[in-house]
């Protein structure tokens, strides 16, 4: 576990794991060339259909012509497995010159949450989405599959939003290793699957930008899971920088952790959840010119990585 930075109260530190800000940034290793078997899967989600690995385009229905061949998009790097085949994971880029940051929000619902967001509940942050728009910050959303499925108008626009790509959190948010903050737990054997139904639930409420990066959810993880999440062809990022927006209350103390944590190349977790966020909208009103004020230019992760 990696240890906040300063003006994380305790309260802070414990909603950020339950709802996916948890857990210790990991060593990053160099972005896989070109030719390595990581960047160079021929179905990853990394594609611009947005399905998952193994999906196949659909051919014309009889009687229509195909409609022109678009310019491939350029896939997204990824990082070439670790040793003995486990997932890599990215945390930040290491040593980097420009000054460039990489602010991430985990839009997180877990598998069981449906019956809250019946009763009223929102997980969603459209405000949020809005002045990150108005303010034009590129950013990366971290989606469960479940969130998609609630939210899947949200979800498309998001995903087809130059501004932002949208990465994968898991279907059901559960934990991938224990003990992990009360969370329930994935079997091992459904991990890599239960990752595969979140690609679905993008493509199926037809976002395109859709990047092969995978959050744990409440940050923790350890080698088996790594190992069992291999099938998936994901590259896992976690942070390093947390911005305790997590069940906060006060904004400035957001902005301020955020605007004391970021280095050149940093990567920041935030949420895109109001009920579990509240204030991170606020917070990003004071982050954002912030930064910027101190140089910084804001990239998705795809573009930190590379």
């Amino acid at each position: 576990m990696t240890i906040p930075a300063r003006k994380l109260s305790a309260l802070a530190l414990l909603g950020a794991v339950l709802v996916g800000c948890g857990g210790g940034a990991a060593d990053s290793p160099a972005p896989a060339s070109p030719a390595s078997p990581a960047s160079a899967k021929p179905a990853s989600p990394a594609q611009p259909s947005s399905a998952g690995p193994g999906a196949k385009a659909a051919p014309p229905a009889p009687g229509h012509q195909a409609a022109p061949a678009q310019p491939a998009r350029k896939a997204p790097p990824t990082l070439a497995p670790a040793a003995g085949g486990l997932t890599a994971v990215y945390s930040h880029r290491a040593k980097s010159a420009e000054k460039v940051v990489a602010l991430t929000f985990d839009a997180d619902m877990t598998a069981d949450q449906g019956p809250r967001a019946a009763r009223g509940e929102h997980f969603d942050n459209p405000q949020l989405i809005a002045t990150l728009r108005r303010l034009k910050v590129d950013a990366t959303v971290f989606m469960t599959g479940r969130w998609a499925e609630e939210y899947p108008d949200q979800a498309r626009s998001i995903g087809n939003d130059p501004l932002f790509e949208i990465a994968n959190h898991s279907y059901s948010h559960y934990a991938f290793a224990e003990p992990c903050y009360g969370l329930p737990t994935v079997a091992r054997p459904d991990m890599a699957a239960d990752v595969q139904r979140a690609f679905d639930a993008f493509r199926d409420a037809g976002a395109t930008n859709v990047v092969p990066y995978f959050r744990f959810p409440g940050g923790c993880y350890d080698d088996a899971a790594r190992r069992a999440l291999a099938p998936a062809g994901v590259t896992a990022v976690q942070w390093d920088v947390v911005s305790g927006d997590a069940f906060a209350k006060d904004a400035d103390a957001v902005a301020d952790q955020v605007l004391d944590g970021v280095r050149p190349g940093s990567l920041v977790v935030m949420h895109c959840t109001r009920s579990a966020a509240p204030v991170t909208e606020q917070a990003i009103r004071r982050i954002v010119p912030g930064l910027r004020a101190k140089g910084y230019r804001f990239v998705k992760v795809s573009e930190l990585m590379s």
